[in-house]
């Protein structure tokens, strides 16, 4: 029976693990139908074998059943971002899935996306430090990507939702069942406004493999990754790799040196891997088209005092808090000729920034 090319690539899907570098190969050289046929005539070897135990009208009927589709490249909904994985490897994995399983909003409504990842079991900062990045990049109309696991993921996703932004949840198992069960109403939720998607087939549990494939995905989809909170061997890890093969901008946010989850960003910070990060204005910033931001003069806001001419500004920092002086004093003080003294400080009263009373001058009572 001849295979499609969306046949083919849904059964490719469901041999583990995915990313290998000789099968992406392969698929390059032969086709997907091919491929897939090859495999099928050699039960003799292990991918052999596990072809055999695939079924792809099972996985066809599942994928209904759970109301996904199945988009494959070259289909207009196909992210093409993702085609940058086929020119890097990380720890043994290359290349772009083979296929994609979506529930929601279709993908390309996700592209100037922010990736946000981190530790499943943060801290009350790391999780505070998640939905705030995500709630303020999402008001700037930036999609939330990440991966529905606890912590950091699940903040990063409430965040976006809580100001009525967009979110896609990149899962390591298949859409029936979004991994973990227990964030299930909060993929729902996603699945409203945003998307949730895999490369694994309907009926798949996650393993270590799947993880590591996720992570490319979300790195891919991503126009630039942060990382909050991630110990020293962490998926966040993993994932800051794939962004910095592939040339996305990497952030991380530092945290406190007492914490261990403050590793890898500390790491990443230090090794020249990842631009430090402490809001959404400076993940702008390294987006933003070269000069089209002005860059923070680290000095703070400017206030109103620092508008005054510095004659005028030596005379009011010359006058301490509840004291009245001369002009004299004033003069002698700042050096000011006192002719000058005596009409800046006339100045400085005419715009209430002193007062004057019998000659003396004074600073004027907090309002």
């Amino acid at each position: 029976m001849t295979i499609t090319e969306r046949e083919a690539r849904m059964a490719l899907c469901a041999l583990t693990p995915l990313g290998q570098t000789n099968v992406v190969e392969a698929l390059h050289e032969f086709g997907p139908e091919a491929l897939w046929e090859g495999f099928l005539a050699q039960p003799e070897t292990n991918w052999g074998r596990r072809a055999q135990a695939v079924n792809i009208e099972a996985i066809a009927r599942a994928t209904h059943r759970c109301g996904a589709r199945f988009i494959i490249p070259g289909d207009d909904e196909w992210p093409a971002s993702l085609a940058d994985l086929d020119r890097v490897e990380v720890g043994a994995q290359t290349g772009q899935p083979f296929g994609l399983w979506v529930k929601g909003a279709p993908l390309p409504e996700f592209s100037g996306g922010v990736a946000i990842v981190g530790a499943r079991a943060c801290t009350t900062y790391g999780e505070h430090a998640a939905v705030t990045l995500a709630a303020d990049l999402a008001m700037q109309d930036r999609p939330i990507i990440s991966g529905l696991a606890y912590g950091v993921d699940a903040a990063s996703h409430r965040g976006a939702l809580g100001v009525r932004g967009t979110t896609l949840a990149v899962v390591a198992s298949g859409l029936d069942d979004p991994y973990p069960s227990a964030n299930a109403a909060l993929a729902r939720r996603i699945m409203e406004t945003g998307a949730v998607v895999s490369e694994m087939p309907p009926g798949e549990r996650p393993n270590r493999h799947a993880f590591l494939a996720r992570n490319r995905m979300i790195a891919a989809l991503a126009d630039a990754v942060v990382v909050v909170e991630a110990a020293a061997r962490s998926g966040a890890k993993n994932t800051a790799s794939w962004g910095n093969a592939m040339g996305r901008p990497v952030l991380a946010v530092p945290g406190p040196i007492t914490s261990s989850l403050s590793s890898t960003p500390h790491k990443l910070i230090r090794d020249g891997e990842a631009i430090l990060v402490t809001g959404a204005q400076d993940v702008e910033a390294v987006l933003a088209p070269l000069g089209s931001v002005e860059e923070p003069t680290g000095r703070g806001e400017q206030r109103p005092i620092d508008q005054l001419p510095l004659p005028l500004f030596e005379i009011r920092e010359a006058i301490r808090a509840k004291e009245q002086v001369t002009a004299a004093q004033l003069s002698a003080r700042t050096g000011q000729p006192m002719i000058d003294a005596l009409s800046n400080a006339a100045e400085l009263v005419e715009a209430g920034w002193l007062d004057e009373s019998g000659g003396l001058f004074s600073l004027p009572a907090r309002r």
